[in-house]
């Protein structure tokens, strides 16, 4: 077992490491007044030998602790009543990072459930539920999910994610909203401002892992995550911005908010502690079955095509020929060739992508040159290069798991119009948001024959299950305004896996 201490470098990039200064372990006769584990445990970022465990502690109400580095115990077992342990210790919570815990443990069975609790401060945290990736697997069943805003739906949907027994929760981004919408109806409030700084965020991510069914789902299967735009501000790329701040400016938020988003998920600290700045794109396999990569498709991207300098705010493009140029990436350099070296390197049946915006080109019109900025369509280079990889003959059953959009599609990927299908995108739409204005994405079928499918509706999430043989999954929409969790099946899909290209 490895525990990270939190580095802050890498995610404010200008500051000290932690421990370059002395931390106060808190003195004994400290107690909480109230559940120091309100916020849950959570686990994620499983390996064939171990995953990430994740815990916050927190005081009366969610607030921050006011107290120095908090010992924690913690126990793993291979049962629920924790007869058979197979690991135990103690780390500390540190207050630089909001006094969260990231265990990351190895040296574990593969292919089996573990359970795990954490103790501190006279409490112990509710039971965790995780496991191992098998080295050999006939099966994965994976929940895919986007888009949860806390004032425009209930998180129940989570209910009914648990009834299909996922072996993984796979959220591509917009976590938290920081934005609040006026002119729409709530069920509930944020009770506070947008959050501008390190504290608004840890407090937003403390309000949002007060949910029950959100907490339960954390729970009770680990999680692979990646972010979009609203974990810190709509419509943001690299540094440019809705609001138009200046890049150094606008860089203190969005460190702010990354920081607030490592501390509350259950992510490898070993992939970006040391770096300079977070690295979020990551790959999970799942026994010789499936190829999982998490894609950023946030932080490294090129500016909006046609736009101010600074500007960032996904509005509709004509004839934009920016959008064309050879340059222009949505995943950074460093990031596409990881990438490009994952994909060279395939062998399993199915590959998956799971990234946060629209990948397929969404035409607006008859032309076929209006388009939305945001989307992949504001980066045509950088789709083209992903699609050759994608066709590479090694590459036998690729799909691209995107969200985003607040409804759901399911879309053919051509390298040109009129070549062979290359990949196949399923989009789901928001767990919990406003569908899309009418009229948003014009005649969709009529500008876009390679669109199969698309309902901008109704909210919910995918279910996906994948065998050697086939991928079969279901889009299933609920009511994000109740609390019933009775879904409506939309459309379910099959596809037989193909052998060779």
């Amino acid at each position: 077992m490895q525990q990270f201490p939190w580095h802050r470098r890498a995610v404010l990039g200008a500051m000290a490491a932690l421990g370059t200064r002395p931390l106060t372990v808190l003195a004994a006769p400290f107690t909480p007044q109230a559940d120091p584990f309100a916020l849950g445990v959570a686990s994620g970022d499983p390996s064939r030998d171990g995953f990430i465990l994740w815990t916050r502690l927190v005081g009366a109400g969610a607030q921050p602790l006011r107290a120095g580095a908090i010992p924690v115990r913690y126990e793993v077992a291979e049962d629920e009543a924790f007869r058979h342990l197979v690991h135990a210790g103690e780390t500390r919570a540190y207050p630089e990072a909001a006094h969260s815990v990231h265990l990351e443990l190895a040296g574990l069975r593969p292919g089996r459930p573990y359970h795990y609790r954490f103790h501190a401060l006279g409490a112990t945290s509710p039971v965790g539920r995780t496991a191992t990736v098998p080295d050999r697997a006939e099966r994965l069943r994976l929940a895919l999910t986007s888009c949860q805003h806390w004032e425009l739906g209930w998180f129940s949907a989570y209910r009914d994610m648990l009834a299909g027994d996922p072996d993984l929760i796979v959220q591509v981004g917009d976590y938290i909203y920081e934005q609040s919408y006026p002119d729409q109806p709530k069920v509930r409030d944020f009770g506070a401002p947008e959050p501008r700084d390190l504290a608004g965020y840890r407090a937003r991510y403390a309000l949002y892992r007060t949910d029950p069914d959100l907490q339960e789902a954390h729970r009770r299967v680990p999680w692979l995550v990646t972010w979009d735009d609203h974990e810190v501000l709509n419509d943001y790329a690299a540094l440019a911005n809705r609001e138009g701040l200046s890049p150094d400016i606008f860089a203190a938020r969005r460190a702010a908010a990354y920081q607030a988003y490592f501390e509350h998920m259950p992510i490898r600290p070993s992939l970006w502690r040391l770096m300079a700045t977070p690295r979020l794109y990551r790959g999970v396999d799942w026994g010789e079955l499936v190829s999982l990569s998490m894609l950023d498709t946030r932080q490294f991207r090129s500016g909006p095509p046609c736009a101010a300098p600074s500007v960032a705010r996904n509005i509709r493009l004509d004839h934009c020929t920016e959008r064309w140029r050879s340059d222009r990436t949505m995943l950074g350099q460093a990031q596409e060739a990881w990438l490009a070296q994952r994909l060279a390197a395939e062998r399993r049946p199915w590959t998956l992508l799971a990234q946060g915006v629209f990948f397929a080109s969404l035409a607006l019109d008859g032309t076929g040159e209006a388009v939305y900025s945001d989307q992949w369509d504001g980066y045509a280079a950088g789709r083209a290069r992903l699609l050759e990889q994608l066709a590479r003959p090694n590459v036998r059953n690729p799909y691209v798991l995107s969200g985003d959009v607040h409804s759901f599609w399911l879309n053919d990927l051509h390298q040109a119009e009129g070549k062979p299908l290359v990949a196949t995108e399923i989009v789901t739409s928001a767990l919990a948001a406003q569908s899309p204005p009418a009229g948003r994405f014009g005649d969709v079928r009529a500008n876009n024959p390679h669109i199969r499918f698309s309902d901008v509706n109704h909210s919910g999430y995918v279910r996906i299950e994948i065998q050697p043989d086939r991928l079969t999954a279901q889009f299933r929409a609920l009511d994000l305004r109740s609390t019933d969790t009775t879904p409506k099946i939309l459309k379910n899909v099959e596809q037989q896996a193909t052998v060779s290209r």
